[in-house]
């Protein structure tokens, strides 16, 4: 089978990974991919994954069977419904789901609708009405966030006033914001393979939203844990009151589809899962997480979804940890510097040792023959073992060796669920 992904990123490189490992593919293509995409797959340069005609002229000039969107783009440029038109098969969600990602706010309605907790919110398109209601609720702790689908979950939790109205000035050049209040508790990402009959549950994880611990800069995601050690009963609340809601009420409001469901969920302090959003595609960090843990053949999962019988198909994964650490550009996310080398990235591709990480490139690419930065997030480590401390240390070991001018990530990734005085792995520059 020829497969085409759309995409560029860190998780468009996992993705590409993995299914480069199927015993079905016959060709792999990449639009447009990045500097380590050449690894498992030809690039497509001259392809613009958003463009549904140039998206179908690939299809028939290589004579594809699958397309697999992995990137946000093409999910809202129509692409799907254009290849499914002409008879192609796909990976990604359909137009008619995609507003649950895309509208926050009717994913809130949607929620309430089918008794799914979500957080309080209000919806703003007019900044002066947006400082009335802070004014009125001075101090309190709030996020702001786009309503629209965003290349990262770009977030801002503050009890400042001001820096929520600066923030929100920048996300209404592109639509509505969303203001939410902020729950304190445990972030947690659960993704389900769904078919039209049920759905098959990934390992779940933990992602690091933020810059640095207690630093609100707004940022998307820096980091991830996977597995999460949930008990049995947290798991089953998941499942019950809000996997199964979620699921069910797709079908009554005809938004059912076969494909991926990302949810990203906070566990309250009390104890109760809280949905935060719904991601109609892989998250990033998190697909870098748990892809390398995966042992089943990704078209194997394509096709049970196809015919209906993802629900009956064992997940198998390893009995490993991944902690996934990502370095950024200087700048990122709102203004990330462009252009930096990144030094020692092509020693540690040829020297790395199976089962000690994996790395998956995302905003990298030549120029002038030397890998540079073409955006923020620029590389993902995701450290593999048997036990999450010496994930971390693996992932924090080789990161060490990637150099970008002005680069940085977080340097606690993992450790809220180590014990209490462990060491701070360093000091998270480069």
């Amino acid at each position: 089978m020829k497969v085409l992904v759309l995409g560029s990123g860190a998780k468009d490189h996992a993705l590409a990974w993995w299914l480069s490992k199927s015993k079905f593919i016959s060709g792999l293509y990449m639009s447009r991919g990045n500097l380590a995409t050449s690894d498992y797959a030809f690039r497509l340069d001259d392809i613009d994954p958003s463009s549904k005609e140039d998206v179908y002229k690939a299809v028939l000039a290589y004579g594809i069977d699958l397309v697999v969107i992995g990137t946000e783009a093409p999910l809202t440029t129509g692409v799907i419904a254009y290849l499914n038109e002409k008879g192609i098969s796909t990976f990604g969600a359909p137009t008619k789901a995609i507003k649950l990602e895309d509208d926050k706010a009717f994913a809130r309605d949607f929620s309430e609708r089918h008794n799914i907790t979500t957080p309080r919110r209000s919806l703003f398109g007019d900044i002066l009405k947006l400082r009335k209601y802070l004014e009125r609720h001075n101090g309190e702790e709030f996020i702001v966030k786009s309503n629209n689908i965003s290349p990262s979950r770009e977030v801002l939790r503050s009890n400042d006033t001001e820096s929520l109205i600066r923030y929100a000035q920048e996300l209404m050049k592109r639509g509505p914001v969303l203001l939410e209040e902020y729950i304190p508790g445990l972030p947690i990402t659960a993704t389900i393979f769904l078919d039209d009959k049920g759905y098959m549950m990934l390992p779940v994880l933990s992602e690091y939203t933020e810059k640095n611990k207690g630093d609100n800069t707004p940022t998307g995601g820096m980091g991830a844990v996977c597995p999460v050690p949930l008990r049995q009963e947290m798991m089953e609340k998941i499942e019950e009151r809000i996997i199964k809601p979620t699921l069910y009420g797709m079908q009554v409001e005809e938004l059912s589809y076969k494909g991926v469901l990302t949810f990203s969920i906070i566990i309250s302090k009390e104890g109760e899962p809280v949905l935060v959003d719904y991601h109609v595609r892989f998250n990033d960090p998190a697909a870098q997480a748990f892809i390398p843990l995966i042992k089943n053949d990704f078209l194997e999962i394509v096709e049970a979804m196809k015919e209906n019988r993802i629900s009956s198909m064992k997940l198998e994964t390893s009995n490993d940890f991944s902690v996934a650490v990502v370095l950024a550009s200087e700048g990122y996310p709102l203004k990330p510097v462009i252009g930096r080398e990144v030094r020692g990235l092509t020693v540690l591709k040829r020297n790395k040792i199976k089962d000690y990480a994996e790395i998956f490139v995302g905003a990298v690419d030549m120029k002038d023959g030397k890998a540079v930065t073409t955006g923020g997030r620029n590389i993902t480590v995701v450290g593999l073992s048997d036990s999450l401390e010496s994930a971390n240390k693996k992932a924090y070991e080789m990161i060490k060796s990637i150099r970008i001018d002005g680069g940085w990530y977080r340097n606690d990734i993992g450790n809220r669920f180590f014990k209490e005085n462990k060491e701070e792995p360093d000091d998270g520059k480069t």
